[in-house]
Formats: structure tokens, sequence, C-alpha cells
């Protein structure tokens, strides 16, 4: 009897060993909350403003080159549909010309139960384009705001990128318009190729881009834009009767007078491939990218200083 005992007592203790051991195995099967991705594997989809294609596929391109496991989709809209895309969840990340308001940002930390983080990346000029038969190349600020108001002695309408809201349309309204709504005497293309396309064949309009698509001459693409039409100077902010172009000397110093930040806005709260891109476009890699498409990087500076090797 007491085998008998003791056996019931062993065969208890095996019973409960055994659930416990079920228990284990069905948590460490059960599936998980963690990303399948790394910041430098995966797949993530992003918005990008659509003035600023050619140097983001380039930070795309030299990314994924460096990291083959590491595929990024991107889209390319007016910036008005990007910022809407933040409240998209297959969005992880926007790049756009301002960053979040205090209400959005609550907005965005309520709906995603974290905060998005956001910051500067690059500065940006918009260039004034003309076509190659204008002698008109020299332009005051005051000339733009007329030509924008439809109320200059230039018998040139203004072509924007977009026939939405696009960081360009958004920057003649403030910047230019001050808030008046647009007038007949703006018009707009379908995209930025379409300014430079149609600048091109006519002579009545002066396009408005970012200098980007047309400031650097190391580009194959853009050297055949220059081909068609000219970069207008415009008068320097706080110099004396000068005209400037819009190029990084100019962009850093204030000097040119048409600029704008570029931010990126990442939904990621965890080291997944968001946060591995976004640190690539920030340190020094990207930011030479930027520098090398004459954008002003916003995180570090570059330079040249000559030097003698004894």
């Amino acid at each position: 009897m007491k085998w008998i005992g003791l056996a019931q007592s062993v065969f208890r203790v095996l019973v409960v060993i055994g659930g416990i051991n079920l228990f284990v195995t069905a948590c460490s099967s059960a599936p998980t909350n963690k990303p399948q991705e790394t910041t430098t594997s995966g797949t993530i989809h992003i918005s990008v403003d659509e003035s600023f294609k050619p140097v983001i596929d380039s930070q795309i391109k030299v990314f994924e080159s460096q990291h083959p496991d590491a595929h990024i989709v991107v889209q390319y809209k007016p910036e008005a549909e990007c910022l809407r895309d933040l409240n998209v969840d297959s969005i992880r990340m926007v790049i756009v010309t301002r960053g979040l308001s205090e209400t959005e940002e609550t907005t965005l930390t309520n709906k995603l139960s974290f905060k998005p983080v956001f910051g500067p990346i690059a500065y940006d000029a918009i260039a004034v384009i003309v076509n190659n038969q204008v002698k008109d190349t020299l332009f005051t600020m005051q000339d733009i705001r007329s030509i924008a108001k439809g109320t200059s002695g230039y018998k040139y309408k203004m072509l924007l990128d977009g026939k939405t809201a696009t960081s360009t349309v958004r920057f003649v309204v403030d910047s230019l318009l001050q808030g008046q709504s647009l007038s007949p005497n703006i018009v707009a293309a379908q995209n930025t190729e379409g300014v430079i396309d149609y600048i091109s064949n006519n002579q009545d309009a002066i396009g408005l881009l970012g200098v980007s698509w047309i400031g650097n001459k190391d580009d194959t693409t853009q050297l055949s834009f220059l081909k068609k039409v000219k970069i207008a100077q415009i008068e320097c902010r706080g110099c004396n009767g000068t005209y400037v172009d819009p190029v990084q000397y100019n962009i850093a110093y204030g000097r040119y007078p048409m600029l704008r930040p570029l931010y990126y806005i990442l939904k990621e709260n965890y080291d997944g491939l968001g946060n591995g891109f976004a640190n690539f476009l920030i340190y020094e890699k990207g930011q030479k990218i930027f520098y090398r498409a004459y954008l002003l990087p916003a995180r570090m500076s570059f330079g040249e200083r000559k030097m003698q090797i004894q």
C-alpha cells in the first residue's frame, strides 16, 4: 500500500511538471509583436515631397547598396498628401519641408501611443528658371512677388510644380502672397519635370522649383535640364545691389532669399529600418549626399581646407 501511495504521489508531481512544460511551450510558441526587421534589413514604405525626388532617390540607392536586405519603397507626392499619409498605418516615414505643429504632434502621439520623431536634415533653395532665349535673368524679390500677384511689369506667368498643395505652392502662398489666394497669373504644371519642359519651350513664364532638380552640375540628367533652361539670379538679402545664385554658400549665409528646410518625420519607437534610414540621413554618409546634391546639410558641416603635406 505504501508503494501504491508513493506511486500516486510521484504521478501527481509528474502531471504538475508536465502541465508546467506544456504552459512554457505554449507561451514560447505564441506569436509576438516584435518587429521582424532590423535597422539594416526589412521593408518600409515612405512618402516624400516630390520636389526632392532626385536627392532622395540618391539617398535610397546608396543606403540599399550598403544594406542589400533593406528595401525602402518610396512614393513621391505633393507635400499635403505626404502629411496626410502620417495617418496611414503602412507609411513609416515622410519627408517634407516642415515639422509637426504642436496640435499635429499631440494628435499623432495619441493615435500611435508614442511620440513621433522629427527634425531637419537639409536646407533647400527654390530656384527660378527662365527660357534660354529670355534676357531677363536678374530679379528682385519685389519682382517675384509682383509676378505672383499678377501686378508686375514683366509679362510672365509663374509656373509651379503641381496642381495641388505642394511645398512650392505653400511657399508662394505663405512667403510671396503672405496668405492671399493664388492669383490667375499663377499656373501649375503636372510636376517638377513639367515645369522644366514648359519653360524650355516657352518664353512667357518663369518656373519655381527645388534647386536639387537643377543645381548638381555633376549629374548628367540635371546637365540635360540646364541645356534647356537658365537659372535666374535673385537680389541678395543683406547685400547692396548684388544678385546671387541658389548655391550652398548663399544658402548657408542667408544671402539667397528663397529658402526652406527639409524635415523627416518618423513613426517608429523601436530599432527598425525606419530608424536605420533616419540615422543614415542625419549622419555623415547621408549628409554628404545632400551636400553633393547642392543642398545645405542641416546636421553636419563640410568644407574645403588647404593643407600642405611635408
